[in-house]
């Protein structure tokens, strides 16, 4: 047993203790929860490693380090020993996102030797809901897109990934690893849409990170001409509903505090802020 204060490279054996602290805030560690539920902490399937900081010889704090940089249950001196060990081994993450507090503080001993970020995001509320909206019916044109429309449902990925995170998912691996996650939510039926006469996608929404406990929506968009005419929130509710009877008994997203209209969308749906996260965007 460890009893000393101390980071380290947790192991495929630390898993039930890894999950114990991840456990401790079910809604805001689902994305990172639903990884490890599926890979473990072997690094290989993961996809990254997972960093644990030990106190009296308890692991008390977790950050994930792969395609995206992620603390979890973090405190002041476990951001420190987080920070020491991300500017050792270089900057190889994408973002750093994570709730606000630590994320922030994570970033301040970062951006000397990995700054300037391409964006920084500082608060991006987080909204949970248990129960549908009453008083708002689910729009009954979204439904699960089949895999037979992936073809029709990419463009419309492609675009909500770009104007979301400022760059094209296309470039670099011309969209391999992109195409191969929708294909992924395509598969296990938690991609949902509503398409028009013509087959075109009008809107859009995935449920990302999943666990018994809590999911995450993701990838909300709504087609540019169909914006403003009241298509979100009953295709929000839609996707609530799957969710719910489907999924998870708590639905989560979390939302750029700038984009007023979808902020409003998800109210009306019943969606209410308990925390904020921060992302960093490279």
């Amino acid at each position: 047993m460890l009893t000393q204060t101390t980071s380290r490279v947790l192991e495929p054996s630390d898993l039930d203790a890894a999950l114990a602290v991840l456990n401790r805030e079910p809604v805001a560690n689902a994305f990172v929860t639903s990884r490890v539920q599926i890979a473990g902490l072997d690094p290989w399937r993961l996809g990254g490693e997972m960093w644990g900081w030990y106190e009296d010889g308890m692991l008390t704090s977790l950050c994930y380090a792969g395609a995206n940089l992620v603390p979890i249950c973090a405190t002041p001196r476990a951001v420190r020993a987080f920070a020491d060990r991300a500017r050792r081994a270089g900057r190889r993450c994408s973002s750093i996102v994570g709730p606000a507090g630590s994320t922030a503080d994570l970033w301040r001993l970062l951006e000397p030797q990995w700054g300037p970020a391409r964006d920084v995001r500082r608060r991006q509320p987080l909204m949970v809901t248990d129960s549908l909206p009453s008083g708002l019916a689910p729009d009954p044109y979204v439904r699960r897109v089949r895999k037979d429309e992936m073809e029709t449902l990419m463009p419309a990925c492609v675009a909500m990934f770009t104007e979301e995170v400022g760059v094209s998912p296309l470039a670099g691996d011309g969209g391999l690893l992109y195409q191969a996650r929708v294909a992924e939510l395509v598969g296990s039926g938690r991609a949902f849409a509503r398409f028009d006469a013509d087959g075109k996608v009008v809107f859009k929404a995935e449920i990302g990170a999943a666990t018994d406990r809590a999911c995450q929506i993701q990838g909300v968009w709504v087609a540019p001409e169909y914006r403003g005419t009241g298509v979100a929130a009953p295709g929000m509710a839609a996707v609530l509903r799957y969710a719910l009877a489907d999924v998870a008994p708590v639905v989560s997203l979390y939302v750029n505090d700038f984009n007023t209209a979808a902020r409003r969308a998800y109210q009306r749906v019943g969606f209410q802020e308990v925390g904020a996260f921060m992302s960093v965007l490279f």
